[in-house]
């Protein structure tokens, strides 16, 4: 067994559902920003923490959610980006984000960017 098949083996099966930040004014992975995902009560409407993370020096944050945990739903991506950006010595505009999407195959993998600069974010579903 190579090094990379056992490193996935004992971090277990990869979370269905990925981000990357990518911090577009200055061209480099959006590193160290501090993320939470939540799910939504579907009775009560209420939003259940189910993770917090910290993005790595390429801007992701693996292990965001396992199969097993990966329902159909409502979720939420809540970014500090206020604090990513005072980091910097910057200030910005959205002192945070947040990107809700709907889950209605949990067995497909989802891939939530977000493209962000002091003045402006975007994001979109890949895969």
């Amino acid at each position: 067994r190579n090094k990379q098949s056992w490193i996935i083996a004992m971090a277990g099966s990869p979370s269905p559902l990925t981000t990357h930040v990518l911090n577009t004014a200055m061209g480099v992975p959006g590193s160290n920003m501090s993320l939470s995902l939540y799910r939504q009560d579907p009775s009560t409407n209420a939003w259940n923490l189910i993770t917090t993370g910290t993005t790595n020096d390429d801007g992701r944050c693996p292990g965001l959610i396992t199969k097993q945990s990966f329902t159909s739903g409502v979720y939420k991506m809540h970014f500090e980006t206020a604090q990513y950006w005072a980091s910097m010595g910057e200030t910005c505009f959205y002192p945070h984000v947040e990107i809700v999407f709907t889950i209605n195959d949990p067995g497909q993998k989802y891939h939530i960017p977000l493209l962000l600069s002091r003045f402006s974010y975007s994001t979109y579903r890949g895969s």
